[in-house]
């Protein structure tokens, strides 16, 4: 006798979609089967009516809490950010390193990763900073999926982009894509052209522009110049060292141009788009009615059907949240100063409803949400036994009700900040159920796991496989 058998549910996978029955023996996937040849189990769920999608795998999150206190973790912990993603489907989730003290060395990780053990209700993995050089060697060797840069300095504020995680020399990049190539980790890198951005922004100071209309169109100035340039020479330094190299924040059709041919060349680089990008800051009356609180960034309504083009053919290789909660206080100052304001907006107990909702108006294919949200990413940067729903994987499952309907609203969220700039939108398609390691963390509508139930998702060492 098996353990749990999942029955009468439709599989949706990247390879497409069977109604079948999914037998789990301890954490992993034992085996698929047809209606009715499914073993006996001690558990029995019954998925009728229901979809099954590999549970979320998200490389790209802040989570706000160090491994030191006095931090930033009032915005957020471990502990809240990882209870929003089992609310919102999302099984792995990988944090980004703008925390205290930032994870940029060995004992820094290490001291941080303790924390996620005894903090973290689902699985975890975190992106150190690759900016001391000395040390990619040795935090290479603990199982991490990539390592993560900065190209961004902050204009009138120290966070998010702090010292330690940024990095804007060509010369020390190129360094740092040496090293990672060498180690065969992946690099991703926040793409930003610093010296544009000094200049661009000059202009709206001296006119006497400064709140977020204005912080917005900036960042977006001259069809996302700061953008493209720095796209254009990441892939040169590319090019020049062999690294992987993964781009964040895709959000320009001159980007996507750039990658393609990237791509069409052999070159070795993936990319990434966040809700934000595609839900969000691509309507401009949306960032007059919200200010800062709308922005991460702007992204001009002419680039939305190349987003969604790039990001239906493969360009654009995976879905990430860039979860990146703030405080109101800390928006609010940006109807007087956007530059003030802290960039970054929070989605991961919702950004999965998005896409679903998104299938069910025919702008993406399921099959497609699924490979964009956990196989790809999960086989891009190797995590072990994650992303597929296959005998020997571990049972890391969703199931989602497609005809239910839902509404974001503040008071349904999970985390500490109390206000989500989604608010009011409507989506169709809802998760029921979410599965880690053949464990039901959320269902009735509540999360059902605590801290320490999550456990560190491992990138395979064997990366060239």
């Amino acid at each position: 006798m098996t353990d749990t058998v999942i029955k009468n549910g439709e599989i949706v996978t990247a390879q497409g979609r069977r109604k079948a029955s999914i037998a789990i023996s301890g954490e992993r996937i034992e085996g698929i089967f047809e209606p009715g040849t499914e073993p006996q189990a001690s558990e029995v769920i019954d998925a009728e009516g229901l979809v099954i999608l590999p549970g979320g795998v998200d490389m790209h999150s802040h989570h706000r809490q160090g491994a030191e206190s006095g931090g930033y973790e009032y915005k957020e912990t471990i502990e809240s950010a990882t209870n929003q993603c089992a609310a919102g489907g999302i099984t792995t989730s990988v944090a980004m390193p703008n925390v205290v003290p930032p994870p940029n060395t060995l004992e820094r990780l290490e001291d941080l990763l303790r924390v996620y053990e005894k903090c973290a209700v689902v699985d975890y993995n975190v992106n150190p900073a690759g900016t001391v050089m000395e040390e990619i060697p040795r935090l290479a060797e603990t199982g991490i999926g990539a390592f993560k840069i900065f190209m961004v300095v902050d204009t009138g504020r120290d966070y998010p982009h702090m010292p330690g995680i940024g990095m804007h020399d060509h010369g020390q990049i190129m360094e740092a894509m040496e090293l990672c190539a060498a180690a065969n980790v992946p690099l991703m890198i926040h793409p930003h052209d610093q010296a544009l951005m000094d200049h661009i922004e000059k202009a709206y100071w001296e006119r006497g522009e400064r709140d977020a209309l204005a912080y917005a169109k900036a960042y977006s100035a001259h069809d996302g110049v700061i953008w493209d340039t720095a796209i254009a020479t990441l892939l040169r330094l590319q090019k020049a060292t062999g690294v992987h190299l993964h781009l964040l924040h895709i959000q320009t059709a001159g980007s996507v141009k750039l990658i393609r041919e990237a791509k069409a060349n052999g070159q070795k680089v993936t990319c990434e788009i966040n809700p934000w990008a595609l839900f969000l800051g691509n309507d401009w009356s949306a960032i007059e009615r919200l200010g800062s609180y709308a922005l991460s960034y702007y992204v001009p309504e002419k680039n939305t059907p190349y987003l969604w083009e790039a990001l239906n053919e493969g360009t654009i290789d995976i879905f990430a949240s860039d979860h990146a909660p703030h405080t109101a206080e800390e928006k609010e100052i940006g109807w007087e100063d956007g530059w003030k304001a802290h960039t970054g907006t929070p989605s991961t107990q919702y950004y999965m409803r998005f896409l679903v909702d998104a299938a069910s108006n025919g702008k993406i294919s399921l099959e497609r949400v699924a490979e964009i949200t956990s196989t790809a990413p999960a086989e891009i940067f190797k995590l072990d036994n994650k992303g597929q729903i296959e005998p020997g994987y571990h049972a890391d499952l969703v199931l989602y009700d497609l005809e239910a309907e839902s509404e974001v609203r503040d008071e349904d969220l999970l985390g500490l900040i109390g206000w989500s700039p989604y608010a009011g939108l409507k989506t169709k398609g809802v998760p029921v159920r979410t599965i880690i390691r053949g464990r039901t963390v959320f269902a009735d509508g509540k999360v059902i796991a605590k801290a320490g139930d999550g456990r560190f998702a491992s990138a395979r060492g064997d990366r060239a496989a």
